[in-house]
């Protein structure tokens, strides 16, 4: 079975290439030469990679490539730069696939689809969706032309929406927290008794790998996260712990938290870090036979104390 993977040089692609690379032909969709990747991976280069012609015995593509989150936004209009790669690229590399007949296309979406919090239950792939920001309505916006355009042909669709995915190296937010934490700053998280849900690197790559081939993933959209869904206060132990590193906790009451965040135009940050996004996997779980093959602890420990061999 060949298996090509656009993003491959990314944060979860050169993981998930590595792995997909040991049980299947592997052909890294790339910008340019990548010297990560193992020699016996086909490195296809193209300067725009969602209009290359790739080879016509492809069995399955799995597309993480995209425009993510941006975090210094320059744009004026961002929704529209997020359309022009995620909505429009993707179906330009789906029509592709579609007449070359690629028995199964796997889309990495986000669970932004679903919505930014949970105050009461967590997500569930029958929620309605919900996207507050650019980034995931344009996902959602690809999910729905993609079950479009796959409607009635032999290309399988499976979709998966994963919260934030965390490991040492992680780009983004999670890279500021880590930076935060392995600092000796008391942090204000004394009373945070949210739940957020996570995904760790090695538990999404798993998890990508079983539906590259498991019959009962076709034509599903599963979310995926680890197995419990834990506080920011919790977040910071594992990987203070895991760094080796004593947590320091001060109480600073949520509401003015919240106002405070808000007079400096940091209330997504403020979502981020002190309301609750549950995720309910119950779905991949029944359906795949599916369970996070590492823990969260175990995942957050190795997190903090990569993190700082990185760092040495």
């Amino acid at each position: 079975m060949r298996v090509l993977i656009t993003g491959a040089t990314g944060f979860v692609g050169q993981t998930l290439v590595q792995k997909v690379n040991k049980s299947y032909d592997v052909i890294a969709l790339v910008r340019a030469q990548c010297s990560l990747l193992s020699p016996s991976v086909q490195q296809l280069v193209a300067n725009n990679i969602f209009k290359v012609e790739f080879p016509e015995n492809i069995d399955v593509i799995i597309h993480l490539a995209g425009r993510a989150h941006i975090l210094n936004e320059q744009t004026t209009d961002p929704l529209s730069e997020f359309r022009k790669v995620n909505v429009e690229g993707t179906l330009q590399l789906a029509r592709q696939a579609l007449d070359k007949k690629v028995k199964r296309f796997i889309f990495m979406s986000s669970i932004g689809v679903n919505g930014a919090v949970t105050p009461q239950q967590p997500f569930t792939e029958e929620a309605l969706p919900q996207p507050h920001a650019d980034y995931a309505v344009s996902k959602l916006e690809a999910e729905e032309e993609l079950k479009k355009l796959f409607a009635g042909s032999d290309t399988e669709l499976v979709i998966i929406r994963p919260p934030l995915v965390y490991a040492a190296h992680a780009p983004g937010n999670f890279a500021r927290l880590l930076k935060l934490v392995a600092t000796n700053l008391p942090l204000p998280f004394a009373g945070t008794k949210n739940k957020r849900s996570f995904v760790a690197l090695e538990n999404l790559v798993d998890f990508i790998r079983t539906c590259i081939e498991h019959p009962n993933a076709t034509n599903q959209t599963f979310l995926v996260a680890d197995q419990i869904s834990i506080s920011t206060r919790e977040l910071v132990q594992y990987l203070k712990q895991g760094m080796g590193k004593p947590a320091r906790f001060i109480y600073i009451p949520q509401p003015l938290m919240k106002l405070g965040a808000a007079c400096i135009g940091k209330s997504k940050l403020y979502e981020q870090l002190f309301e609750s996004l549950e995720v309910d996997t119950t779905k991949a779980q029944k359906l795949l036979g599916w369970t996070a093959p590492l823990t969260t602890q175990h995942a957050m420990l190795q997190a903090g104390r990569n993190y700082l061999k990185m760092k040495e």
